[in-house]
C-alpha cells in the first residue's frame, strides 16, 4: 500500500478508483477523492457527468465494477442501502421522495425509523404513562422538533406535504435526512426548483448543519454561486472522469472546468 492509499484509508470518508459501467458506457471512470470530517465537499460537472451515479454507489443503490469506498475506517463498498444508512450516511434526492398524503411531522418522524427500538407489543402499551414506547415517542418527537426549528418549518408542521410549495418540500426532504442523525449527509441538488430567496436561505441552513450539528456534507449542485460560497473543496468531473480538485478559487479558474461548462453554465 503506497502513501496515498494509506491516507485514503484514514480519511473520514474516501472513494478510491471508483468505476462503474452500464452496458458499454462507463458512467464513472476511476474517480478518487477524500473528505475530512466536518467539511463541505462538492462535486460539480455538466449534466450527465456522473455525479448522481457516484451518489448511487455511495448509498448502495449501485454496486461499482471496481474501486472501494471507506467510511470512518470501514469499507462500505457493495453494502445494501439500509446498511449504509445504519452506518451514518443519509441522502436527499434530485426528485422529491416524500409521502404527499402525510404531514411534515409524519414525514420527518419516518426519518427516525432506524432509531426506533420498540416493537409491536411495547407499542400496544403506548398510552401507559411510563411505557417504553411512550418515552421513545417523546424522544423522537423532540428530535424532530429541533429539525423543524432549525429549518424554520413550524408553519408546515401539521400540513400535508403534497399541498406545500416545492421549495418547502425540498426542505422537508432535507429535514427527513437529518432525522437519521447522519455523520455524512449527501445532498443531491438541494436547491433545484428553488427561487433566489429560497436558495439564499438554503445556504445558511447548510452552513448551520455543518457548524451547529457537526455534520459532514457531500454536495452535488448546479448553482455555482452556492457551490463557491459554501464548499471547502470541490471535485469537477466530466464524462465520468475527474477534471480537477481543489479549493473553490482553484476549480473556478481551471481551464478544463471552464471548457466543460462552456455554453452551459457561467462560472
Amino acid at each position: 500500500m503506497d502513501a496515498v492509499e494509506k491516507q485514503i484509508e484514514t480519511d473520514f470518508f474516501s472513494v478510491q478508483d471508483l468505476t462503474i459501467s452500464f452496458g458499454g458506457l462507463t458512467a464513472v471512470d476511476n474517480v478518487s477523492f477524500a473528505i475530512t470530517s466536518g467539511s463541505i465537499f462538492s462535486i460539480i460537472g455538466p449534466n450527465g457527468a456522473g455525479k448522481t451515479t457516484i451518489f448511487n454507489c455511495i448509498n448502495g443503490l449501485y454496486t461499482p465494477n471496481s474501486g472501494k469506498m471507506i467510511f470512518m475506517g470501514e469499507e462500505i463498498t457493495g453494502l445494501k442501502p439500509h446498511k449504509i444508512a445504519r452506518k451514518g450516511i443519509a441522502r436527499t434526492f434530485q426528485n422529491i421522495e416524500l409521502f404527499s398524503r402525510m404531514t411534515t411531522m409524519e414525514n420527518l418522524m419516518l426519518g427516525r425509523h432506524l432509531h426506533i427500538n420498540t416493537g409491536v407489543f411495547s407499542g400496544a402499551t403506548f398510552f401507559r404513562r411510563k411505557s417504553k414506547a411512550a418515552r421513545e415517542e417523546i424522544k423522537h418527537r423532540e428530535q424532530v422538533e429541533r429539525i423543524i426549528d432549525l429549518l424554520d418549518l413550524q408553519a408546515a408542521r401539521n400540513q400535508f406535504v403534497g399541498g406545500l410549495p416545492y421549495g418547502t418540500q425540498k426542505l422537508i426532504e432535507l429535514g427527513r435526512a437529518l432525522a437519521l442523525e447522519p455523520e455524512l449527509l449527501l445532498l443531491d441538488e438541494p436547491s433545484a426548483g428553488m427561487n433566489t430567496e429560497e436558495k439564499q436561505d438554503l445556504i445558511f441552513w447548510v452552513k448551520d448543519i455543518q457548524d451547529e450539528l457537526g455534520v459532514t456534507i457531500l454536495l452535488i449542485e448546479h448553482d455555482m454561486r452556492m457551490v463557491m460560497d459554501i464548499s471547502d473543496r470541490i471535485l469537477a468531473i466530466n464524462f465520468g472522469k475527474p477534471l480537477c480538485e481543489g479549493i473553490p478559487e482553484e476549480v473556478q479558474n481551471n481551464p478544463e472546468v471552464l471548457r466543460a461548462y462552456l455554453g452551459e453554465e457561467e462560472i
